[in-house]
């Protein structure tokens, strides 16, 4: 590997947001990811949209609910985080005194992206008297201006846990706070964000896939429009996706979120079919940009420089804590 001083190195980083490093081409990067493991006392946290490689080396591959979990309870002293940026920043939440480092700086998010925290915080101030659950898919600083926080997971749960009298905000996906009111029955008001792979797929080309497929189940996402939430068969979060095709009877799917955990349900069922559902442009697949932004260099890069580092103040760490804290009570609660 070439030579880099580690003062250059973070320059680099707070100018990229990663290491451009040249990596020696024969090195097995699977290997040193797990000496680095050990030698570091490292856990690499990955979610189901990162790319087979990152997958296949993590220690925990899940949702946001579940790796919440898991940086919640982890003893390692530096944690790894192969996903987008409010992620890590959620495990650097939950865990303030360790080192929290990201493949990938740039690896950001459309639908957290999507509610900018002072313009969320004077639509918050317009309406008093309400709290506000925000979706896990969202900054530090919007978590730090919620009461709750909720995934794809526990959603339904945590907008239940509410008194029916309480004025409720959700934030910041239009969509799945659209699919919440419809589950629950609960009224609420809804911040216009949305997440860009999600709005992307195609009633019409699904309904023609699945004229061409017709044992095939449509399975979908609740960050999925309300159009292509009506053809599906299950709607559920990343992990329950996976679990219904596990163990539902159907031996081919078409499957409406991110292509990553197409890469999960191959290895799990390797005997039934997982089709990624086709979006409305002339795009072969449904990637999250962001998300394949980390890649298994990045991540080897990451763990042996400890570069690019999740850091915040302690003040947003802990006004963002509560909520969150509050999100895991409900969910263990729950048996979630």
């Amino acid at each position: 590997m070439a030579d880099i001083n580690i003062a250059d190195t973070k320059e680099m980083v707070a100018q990229k947001g990663f290491l451009d490093v040249e990596i020696d081409p024969t090195l097995d990067l699977f290997h040193e990811i797990e000496r680095l493991k050990k030698e570091k006392n490292a856990v690499v946290l990955a979610h189901y949209y990162q790319e087979p490689d990152i997958q296949d080396v993590a220690d925990y591959i899940g949702d946001s609910l579940g790796l919440a979990q898991q940086a919640e309870k982890t003893d390692a002293d530096m944690i790894v985080f192969a996903g987008v940026h409010f992620m890590a920043e959620t495990a650097k939440i939950l865990n303030p005194q360790k080192k929290v480092v990201i493949p990938d700086l740039r690896a950001g998010c459309s639908l957290s992206d999507s509610a900018p925290a002072p313009l969320f915080k004077s639509f918050k101030e317009k309406h008093p008297g309400h709290i506000v659950i925000s979706y896990i898919n969202c900054s530090a600083a919007i978590k730090a201006l919620s009461d709750i926080i909720c995934t794809s997971s526990n959603a339904a749960y945590i907008v239940e846990s509410v008194p029916k009298e309480q004025p409720i905000i959700f934030a910041p996906d239009k969509n799945l706070g659209s699919y919440l009111v419809k589950k629950t029955g609960r009224q609420m008001l809804l911040w216009n964000g949305s997440c860009m792979v999600h709005e992307i797929f195609s009633r019409q080309k699904i309904t023609k896939l699945k004229t061409r497929h017709p044992n095939a189940k449509v399975i979908a996402h609740p960050e999925c429009e309300q159009s292509v939430l009506e053809l599906a068969d299950f709607i559920g979060s990343t992990t329950g996706l996976l679990k219904y095709s596990l163990q539902d009877s159907a031996s081919e799917y078409i499957v409406a979120t991110e292509t990553g955990i197409l890469h999960q349900m191959q290895k799990s069922a390797p005997h039934k079919t997982f089709i990624a559902a086709p979006p409305n442009n002339s795009c072969a697949c449904n990637d999250c940009p962001h998300m394949k932004l980390n890649t298994l260099e990045k991540l080897y890069l990451a763990m042996e420089y400890e570069e690019p580092e999740i850091l915040m103040s302690a003040d947003v760490i802990t006004a963002a804590r509560k909520p969150i804290e509050r999100m895991l009570e409900i969910s263990k609660k729950a048996g979630l």
